[in-house]
Formats: structure tokens, sequence, C-alpha cells
């Protein structure tokens, strides 16, 4: 009887904490609140009712009265400094309770897959069980942002696994950003306050993506396509329309460059003939990834593979069921040179029929065309899942395929000056996600914003310039437009620094982000490197105000592009916060190149600092620079750094080149570089020069 009484109020208590009241979809228990904040918000109850609100830091109730038609209601919320927890109590007749409430420190994370890796799940980071072990921080509250896409600015928050947010512990960090997780633990033991993360990432997901129609608009690149978007006045079917017809107009431009192509037709394929002449082509055991092939792990674009397949004479004339498994990333496949199906997705299974009217017996031709964009490319999925049935009749193709490189993906990622048309309901149709998992939160107050992007953007490292900049101006404008902010108080200091940078200090949102990661091969001389390119595009975002860079050269991981060591990339940017946003004095940066002389055949570098960084340690054999001369022709250098301990300069050299012009540090995918700061941080890749390396 004891037990049905207490099941009975419980489900009384239920009822009695139920409310009429809809507030934004990033308040709810357990949450952190901006400190020092007036927050202006808006949510809705039943409709005409007056709606109590009462804050248990000052314990103040203040009504309002809901519309009479729409029970839309609007309230103030002034946010006392740092402490809690807190309730804050919604009452229309009513009552909504919010508890557990902190007011602290909060960031918002957001970009790909390195931002998106967790702690444990698909990530493993280094250390994993220990680090969800003990993972109880009560003081850090995590925020899952769910996947969405959407082609207008959404209000709706798209809730996660935390279903708003959680208390850090064991359990919601396993799957929780382990990026923005480190950052926030780091932040939070640090200041002594609570400190929340929301997650808002996708993997894979390029930087336009989450940039507004409005600022794509004035990026290069994209002005057309954003015109024609808003001359769509974002209706569904317009927007499928347009985007097929960009797709036809790119693809003919990027099929007349395809050698296997008559005249870029993909019902004229020449290398889909039953006759051609394949014997010089090399040899590849399908399934297999690129990536796991020498000829081909570097290698992203169209390529062409023809295997002959004997057919028994008992099938001739009969339909056949063919399956390829999952091809990477698009294919046109053929049989006897004509065309009996093409797909676009990594993952998505492949299967097609082929007309009883081309299935003859004895020598029969199967080609398939493959455009693979980045990554892994070609057949990936499993040996089983490549066959041709016909009724009880099974008939392998999996094995021995003669393969021929067509077009090289860099000839293909913009195609006369175009980016790939994306289809409308991807995450990586321009403005998707912004709309989708951004524009949400614009009326959460924030401090600033942690992003860790740039893999998908390889290759357009021209436009990431500008689309970059233009994508981080728009999100500092956007935001707590609707909330009065304080900065937070920093702490008195005699530092002479703390001086010089104070005239440095802006009023714009913090946005602290992550130079991609070291990978692919390593090699010590590769001017052209792309990586190296997207790496100096993102450092000159560093020119805007409130904005600074971690350096991650190195710790990347030369076959992974997940780097494991996801602890250290918390605490650099934990320090650019600490030092920039709070005034604490932990080094947060290296030193910057400033200028080159050339002194007695030797270019000689003179830093300088910048706010927050400490000197260059001392190091007689530095690993990563690349001296060129006059012929524009690199070779390795011997450099060391000279003075004392806080020097600023360092001398490169090689006998190869007695009349340096240029030089150049950790210009590679995955240069070698040990060029660092006393208290460990390292330099970030530079050049001197501005020869046009890249179109």
């Amino acid at each position: 009887m004891k037990r049905l009484f207490l099941s009975l109020a419980l489900g009384l208590a239920s009822v009695a904490t139920y409310a009429e009241v809809k507030l934004p979809g990033w308040m709810s228990s357990n949450m952190v609140l901006q400190q020092r904040t007036t927050m202006h918000l808006k949510a809705t109850a039943k409709r005409g009712a007056t709606v109590k609100i009462t804050t248990s830091w000052d314990k103040q109730t203040v009504r309002v009265q809901a519309d009479a038609q729409t029970g839309a209601f609007a309230f103030d919320l002034h946010v006392p400094a740092a402490g809690g927890p807190f309730t804050i109590t919604f009452d229309d007749g009513k009552r909504l309770t919010l508890s557990n409430v902190m007011a602290g420190e909060v960031w918002f994370c957001s970009g790909q897959s390195n931002m998106e890796m967790p702690v444990k799940g698909w990530g493993m980071i280094n250390n994993w069980e220990q680090e969800v072990a003990n993972a109880n921080h009560p003081l850090v509250r995590l925020f899952q942002v769910d996947r969405a896409v959407a082609h207008t600015p959404q209000t709706r928050v798209p809730l996660g696994h935390t279903k708003g947010w959680a208390v850090c512990s064991p359990q919601m960090v396993e799957e929780f950003s382990a990026a923005a997780y480190f950052f926030a633990r780091e932040v939070s033991q640090k200041l002594g306050i609570a400190v929340g993360v929301v997650n808002s990432s996708w993997g894979g997901t390029p930087a336009e993506s989450w940039t507004s129609h409005e600022a794509l608009a004035e990026v290069t690149g994209f002005e057309q396509h954003q015109k024609r978007v808003f001359e769509t006045g974002f209706d569904e079917q317009k927007i499928n329309k347009l985007y097929q017809d960009e797709r036809v107009e790119w693809s003919r431009e990027l099929y007349a460059d395809d050698k296997g192509l008559d005249d870029g037709q993909l019902d004229r394929a020449l290398w889909a003939a039953t006759d051609l002449d394949d014997s010089s082509w090399p040899v590849m055991k399908q399934p297999m990834p690129w990536d796991n092939h020498d000829a081909m792990k570097t290698f992203d674009g169209v390529a062409w593979l023809r295997r002959v397949v004997d057919i028994p004479a008992e099938l001739a004339g009969k339909e056949l069921r063919m399956s390829l498994g999952t091809v990477d990333d698009e294919d046109v496949t053929y049989w006897n040179g004509q065309r009996i199906g093409l797909t676009a997705g990594w993952n998505l299974g492949r299967v097609y029929t082929v007309p009883a009217s081309l299935v003859k017996a004895g020598r029969n031709v199967i080609t398939v065309r493959i455009y693979d964009t980045s990554g892994n490319g070609g057949f990936c999925g499993d040996a089983k899942d490549m066959n041709l049935t016909a009724g009880n009749k099974i008939i392998s193709i999996a094995g021995d395929w003669r393969y021929q490189k067509s077009l090289n993906a860099k000839d293909v990622k913009s195609v006369a000056g175009k980016v790939e048309p994306k289809s409308p309901n991807d995450p990586w149709f321009p403005a998707n996600l912004y709309n989708g998992m951004v524009a949400p939160f614009l009326d959460m107050p924030i401090r600033g914003f942690v992003w860790y992007q740039g893999c998908s953007n390889v290759g357009r490292a021209i436009q990431y310039e500008s689309l970059f900049e233009r994508m981080i101006l728009d999100w500092q404008a956007r935001f707590n437009r609707q909330a009065e902010v304080a900065p937070f108080p920093k702490p008195q200091t005699d530092d002479r620094r703390r001086a010089f940078f104070a005239q440095q200090e802006s009023k714009a949102l913090p946005f602290y982000f992550v130079q991609i990661a070291n990978y692919r091969w390593e090699k010590d001389v590769q001017p052209k490197s792309e990586w190296a390119a997207i790496r100096e595009a993102q450092r000159k975002a560093t020119q805007l105000d409130g904005v600074g860079m971690m350096v991650n050269i190195d710790i990347g991981m030369a076959m992974d592009i997940h780097p494991k060591n996801k602890q250290e990339v918390g605490r650099r940017l934990a320090l650019l916060a600490l030092n920039r946003t709070y005034g604490r004095q932990e080094a947060c940066a290296a030193p910057e190149y400033y200028q080159m002389q050339v002194r007695e055949g030797k270019a000689v570098l003179s830093f300088r600092p910048v706010q927050g960084s400490d000197a260059l340690a001392e190091n007689a054999d530095i690993k990563g620079f690349t001296i060129a001369g006059p012929d524009h022709v690199w070779h390795v250098g011997k450099a060391h750094t000279e003075g004392g301990r806080f020097m600023q300069r360092v001398v490169v050299e090689c006998p190869e080149v007695p009349n340096p012009v240029a030089v150049r540090y950790a210009w590679a995918d995955n240069p070698p570089c040990d060029l660092k700061t006393v208290s460990g941080l390292p330099v970030g890749p530079f050049r001197t020069d501005d020869w046009p390396d890249f179109k």
C-alpha cells in the first residue's frame, strides 16, 4: 500500500511540474547561463495567462502577460556573477522549474569530425578508458546538438543524446566532443567556476555549410549560387530544380576533361568499349579502397576500372542482377559499352540490372567509372557483395580489375571556378548547417566560439581565406544581439605585456580555432602542399578582432585524419581563452615571424611577440625549414636559434643556396617541425615569400 501511495505521489508531482510554458530549446535544467548577462528572451505560455518568473539567486518574481491569441511573451533574465546551483520557476497556472542551473561561462563549439570526435564512441582518444572513468566534473555542463539541415534559419533547437544540458559524468562524456570537453574541463578548473559547452558539429562538412546565406553572397565563388537561391524564395521544388540545373552544368564542364569520354558524354564512353585494348592498364584486386593501394593511395579524382567476365551459354539473353557493393564516391557503370547505372554516395550499395539484350555467351566487359572527391576511393565493400546473379546462379566479379586514371581531383574540385554542387538535403549544401544547427542558438548568450574545421576545404585555400573570415565576422555579429553580456572581470596585474596589449583588446566575441594538424606521408620539401595552403588561409583569420589560432602541427597522425591526442587540443584552446579572454598569465601562443634579412649568405628570421606568447626555446638543430634562392628551387635548410633565452631570431642556411631569397617552415602535408617556445608551444607554419604556388 505504501508503494502504491509513493507511486501516486510521484505521478502527481510529475503532473504538477508540467507547464504550458515553452522556453527556447537551449534552456533546461542543468544548464549554464552566461554570467553577468541581461537576456532578452521569448517564450510561449497558456494564451492570455499571467506568467510568474521566479529566480532563486535574487528571490525575485516578475509577472508578464502572455498574448491572448498566441500565448507569446517576452521577458528579461538578469543573470548574476558565477555561482549556483540556482532554480528558475515559470508559472502560468502550472509550474515549470529549471533546477541545478549555474551561472558561469558558455562556449559554442563547432566544426567537422575533429570537433565531433567523441571521447569514446568512434573516436577512442588516447587513454579514453581512464578519461571516461574520471569524468566527474559537476561544474562542467554539456549540450549535444543533433544533426539538422535546413534551407532557412530555424528557431527549434535540435536536441542530441543529452536531450538538453547534462552534468559532466562518465556516462555523458563517452559520446561527447573530446575537444570541447577537455577545453571546458581546463577552463573550469583554472577559473573555479561552471563552464558549459555546446557541441554543434558534423563530420566531413565544409565551412560554407556553416555560413549564412547572406555572408556567402559576399564570398567569391558563391555569389551566383546564392543569388539563384534567393530567387527561388526558398521554395523546396525550386531549390531542387536549381541543384539539378547546376549539377548538369558543372558535370558538363567536368566530363569535358575526362579522357575516357568522347566530348564529355557519359553515353559515349571511349574506355567502356568492348574492343578497347586495356592490356597496358595496371591491375588491382577488388574490392580495395584506393588508399590501401600503393599506386592510388594519394589519388583523388576519376579512374576507370574494367573486368572481363565469362558468361555461360545458359545465361545468354537473360537479365542479370549486378552488385558492386559500396563505391566511394560516385560511379557510372557500363556493360559491354552501354550505361546501366549511376549512383552518387560513398555509403550506398550499388545494385544494377543488366538488360537481357546486352548479355551474351562468353566474353562480356564490365566498366566502372569512379569519381572520388577525397579520402578513400574505389570499391570499398566486401568481396561477397561483388557478383552477378541470375536465379540460383552466382558469378563473383571480385578479384583482378584493370584500372586507369583519367582526371585528377585537383582539376575537379573547382571546375571553371565553381564548387561542385551539392544536393539541397545534404549537410554539404551551402548554409544548411548554419540554418539548422547554428541559427537556433543566436539568442543564447555566450562568451565565445571554439572551432575545429578545415580538412573538407583542402584544395580551395584561396577561397577558404575569404570564406572563413566572412563566416567568423557573421557569427560574431549575429550572436548575443538579444543580450547584454558584461566583460569578464580580469585580474589586476603588473605585467607590462598586459599593458602593451591592452590597446588591442576588442569587444568582438572571442573566436578560437584549431589550425588543422599534420597529416599524410611525411615530406621534407613539398612547396605545393594543399594542406599547408589551407593552414595559411586559416592563419590569416587571426588578423580579425577577437580571433586566436591554436597550432596543431605537431600532434597529428600520418595515417589518421583524426588525431587521438585531443587532451592537448583542449588544453591549448583553453590557454587561448584563459590568457586572452580571462586575463590569466599562462602562455598561450608562440611568437610570430616578422621579417627576413640576409647576412653572409644566411637567412636571419626575426620574430615578434603576440598576446600571450613566450620566447622561443634554444635549439641548435631545428627541423622543418626549407630555403630557396632566385631559382625558386627549395632545399632542406639547417636552422638554429640565435641569442639567449629571450632571443627572437632563427638563422637558416643551406650550401646549395648561397643567395637565399625565401624561407618556409613546416610547409608540407606532414612536415617535420620542432620550433617551439620555452613552454612547449609550437610555432605555426609560415613562409616569407608570396610565390603563386596555388591557382
